[in-house]
């Protein structure tokens, strides 16, 4: 009984202390608090996605919304940083930096005991003068409500640079306070010779879209001179600098002169249609997840969802390239039991109807566009609905993390186009098979999802992992290109020669 204690001596129960009684409660109240703010606070907790979703919450998902932000609190730089060199660069100016570099990776060779294969990223940002970063957001800002602004397929602009804004998630990562990051395993440095990797702030999605033909043309020569004078490209011929072209017209004039950089693409199309032969390879460029067009379907959503819709399309149904396989699917699928074909763009009356016709369907089709992917792929993913990929050239984002054939269906296009094949396959689905990957898309949707502060295990989390893996084979080519003697054959290419092709192997 509470309050009561025995005494042996006297074989009697005698009152306890009440300042004892107080300091149990005391303690048993703060245990209780402690374990509430653990389980609430962990980054691994479900119910953080969801809550992180609130309007209320410090958390940016929306692209204009946290730029907004951004800008009001980001000091505008006008002149590069005190680190970064300006003017021409010598050859002795390379040679220097390579020097303090070895030095640095010598000293942590020896103090670290799982250095490189463990230790935190370490990423010089480039301070660029503003006309490459600042200003172009701000043009973006200022411009974004304008609507009529269309491309030649009739998807709007502003749309299309929200999905291709990865180069704007990782700066404002990157560049926040230490103090307000989560990502550990990313840390900014401002001296270069501390540096593993090199990060070119330059919004190349904005300059094509927002800006005049020929005026983004120069000033996309102007960055490539810009970069092209830092000593530390000279160094590595750009093999540990990172540049993010994600969108496939984006920084095409000049490109192929910094063939050797690490590319963050949004898929590689073997076909020659967006980058040339030798340009972009797995072992050197990371994939990266488009930014959704769709809200995230919460646990919430995905338990009221009634999913009565067998397949579901909705998008451009003309496409080119690789695209033309839509215009063949839709003629075998349109006016079937079970499936919704829908024409349409991304514009803010097509994100309601395609949101709304992925949250009531099991399966929804993802075919291939004008490149290998789209964003399509990942507002399925995000809506809960079990992706049918029929895109035989596709790369993935983070594939060497994250397991696609646990949440999507890979089927070639040969089979695709056989009168009634795709149809009988997903019926033969069992309904255990699609509950399981229903549940592993709730837990993959948040390594989609593009936020700040970034979020651990979210795309910009899974971003540096990857990078991670790529340290020790970046390294040893820059190494490797600084003693090889002139006119030596001994050439060395990590360049996968074979494209993508879905099969059907005793693993899929």
């Amino acid at each position: 009984m509470a309050g009561i204690r025995y005494s042996a001596a006297s074989g009697t129960f005698k009152p306890r202390s009440p300042a004892l009684l107080f300091l149990f409660a005391f303690l048993a109240l703060t245990l209780l608090f402690y374990i509430f703010s653990i389980s609430s606070s962990s980054p691994h907790s479900t119910g953080l996605l969801i809550s992180s979703r609130n309007p209320s919450s410090d958390i940016d998902y929306s692209f204009v919304a946290s730029l907004e932000k951004f800008l009001t609190k980001s000091p505008r730089s006008e002149t590069a940083g005190e680190d970064t060199f300006s003017g021409t660069t010598s050859v002795e100016d390379a040679r220097k930096l390579d020097d303090s570099i070895w030095k640095n990776e010598n000293q942590r060779l020896y103090d670290e005991a799982f250095y490189p294969a463990f230790s935190p990223l370490k990423v010089y940002v480039y301070e660029m003068p503003s006309k490459f970063t600042y200003d172009l957001l701000w043009l973006f800002h200022n411009s974004y409500k304008e609507t009529s602004n269309l491309t030649c397929n009739g998807s709007p602009v502003h749309r299309l640079i929200e999905q291709h804004s990865i180069d704007y998630w990782l700066w404002a990562d990157l560049i926040a306070p230490e103090s307000e990051r989560l990502l550990k395993n990313v840390i900014r440095v401002h001296k270069q010779e501390e540096a593993d990797l090199f990060y070119i702030p330059f919004f190349t999605t904005i300059c094509f879209f927002l800006i005049e033909k020929q005026q983004c043309k120069a000033l996309y020569r102007e960055a490539l001179k810009w970069v092209m004078d830092q000593p530390a490209w000279n160094r590595s011929e750009g093999r540990d600098h990172i540049l993010p072209v994600h969108h496939p017209w984006s920084f095409k004039s000049v490109r192929k002169f910094m063939k050797k950089a690490i590319w963050l693409l949004p898929d590689m199309d073997s076909t020659g249609n967006w980058y040339k032969p030798g340009q972009v390879y797995l072992e050197k460029d990371l994939i990266l997840p488009y930014v959704a067009n769709v809200d995230l379907c919460d646990a919430k959503c995905l338990s009221a969802s009634k999913r009565t819709t067998l397949l579901f399309f909705r998008g451009r149904l003309k496409r080119n390239a690789g695209g033309k396989i839509r215009a063949k699917l839709v003629e075998l699928l349109r006016g079937a039991d079970g499936v919704s074909i829908e024409e349409g763009t991304a514009g803010e009356g097509g994100k309601a109807a395609a949101q709304g016709g992925m949250r009531k369907s099991i399966f929804c089709l993802n075919p291939a566009g004008d490149t290998p992917s789209s964003a399509r792929l990942f507002d399925a993913i995000v809506s809960g609905c079990i992706p049918v990929i029929v895109s035989d050239e596709l790369e993935l984002p983070f594939e060497g993390i994250l397991d696609y054939r646990k949440i999507a269906l890979f089927v070639s296009s040969s089979d695709a186009l056989q009168p009634g094949w795709l149809l009988s396959f997903l019926k033969s689905v069992g309904a255990a098979q699609i509950k399981e990957m229903q549940a592993n898309l709730a837990k993959y949707a948040r390594h989609f999802l593009y936020s700040h502060p970034a979020q651990p295990l979210g795309p910009e989390d899974l971003v540096w992992r990857m990078m991670a893996g790529k340290l020790v084979n970046i390294k040893l080519h820059t190494r490797r290109s600084q003693r090889v003697v002139k006119g030596s054959r001994s050439v060395c290419t990590c360049e996968c020669r074979r494209p993508n092709v879905t099969s059907s192997g005793p693993l899929s």
